[in-house]
């Protein structure tokens, strides 16, 4: 079965599909491990990663691809992949989807963002028509190469424009074959539920930690009727602050010991990165 037939069978079958983000490898592989059956590979959090910098349309599709590439090889589950506004006009969105299909991407992420986008929970967004937005779905639908990989079309038009709009982009992305939709940042819980009612479509939700929109459980989701529920920036959040708390106690104390129950230690890191199976690979073609 092919990985975006994973996610389509998830959406066929009403079960949400829980997907915590990643932003590297490691991060992706740790999802993996904790059982979950997708994982998100978050622009955002690609941008802190590879440039140590905001999510402000730094990154260019190749680098992107290339993230992509090295996490698809880390795991076997479906990546769920950021593809920003497909990195320019029509062409560039068809020439997208077909590198993230190499690359390694079960679901592909769209947005009506102008370029350069932003984080969608940051002020100051700015969307493009929904007509030009429409032809660029189209673009992409006509790229892929695999029929089930899944279309996820998001609308920022929220902010600027309003709920309506958001919602009537939102109809005419999925009438223009998107697979799923996702309507960013409504700003309370009201809005939040009301768009899997509005809009004819399987809904992505998106809970961000401080972000504009409320954060519920998957539970939640699941019985307002979300096909998906993307928790983008959780992993990267614990992260630093496991880091900076780290750091500062190393500077302070001149010491790590107080953080040792806090760390994983040497023999479970290897087993999350699998040492045990390289060294079995090792060994079989070292008696040859």
């Amino acid at each position: 079965m092919g990985k975006g037939k994973i996610i389509r069978n998830f959406i066929k079958k009403g079960e949400l599909l829980v997907s915590p983000g990643a932003f590297n490898s490691i991060s992706a592989k740790i999802v993996e491990q904790a059982g979950f059956n997708s994982v998100y590979m978050t622009g955002y959090g690609a941008a802190a990663n590879l440039l140590g910098s905001p999510d402000i349309g730094l990154l260019s599709v190749s680098e992107m691809t290339k993230q992509l590439a090295y996490m698809d090889e880390a795991v076997n589950i479906p990546i769920i992949a950021d593809a920003d506004t497909g990195y320019g006009n029509v062409l560039n969105m068809y020439r997208t989807v077909k590198e993230y299909e190499k690359a390694g991407a079960a679901a592909i992420q769209i947005e009506d963002q102008s370029w350069p986008k932003r984080c969608g929970h940051m002020d100051g967004k700015q969307v493009i028509s929904a007509e030009e937005m429409v032809s660029k779905i189209k673009a992409a639908v006509d790229a892929r190469q695999d029929e089930d990989t899944v279309i996820i079309a998001r609308t920022d038009a929220l902010a600027p424009l309003g709920f309506d709009e958001a919602i009537r982009r939102g109809n005419l992305y999925k009438e223009a074959g998107a697979d799923v939709i996702f309507v960013e940042a409504p700003p309370d819980a009201d809005k939040l539920k009301q768009v899997p009612k509005l809009v004819k479509a399987p809904i992505l939700a998106n809970m961000i930690e401080g972000g504009k929109t409320p954060v519920l459980s998957a539970k939640e989701l699941q019985n307002l009727g979300f096909a998906i529920a993307i928790y983008p920036l959780s992993t990267l959040y614990v992260m630093t602050k496991a880091v900076k708390e780290l750091l500062q106690e190393l500077r302070k104390t001149g010491t790590t010991h107080g953080k040792i129950n806090d760390m994983i230690d040497f023999p479970e890191f290897n087993e999350i990165v699998e040492l045990s199976k390289i060294r079995e690979t090792e060994k079989k073609y070292s008696n040859l």
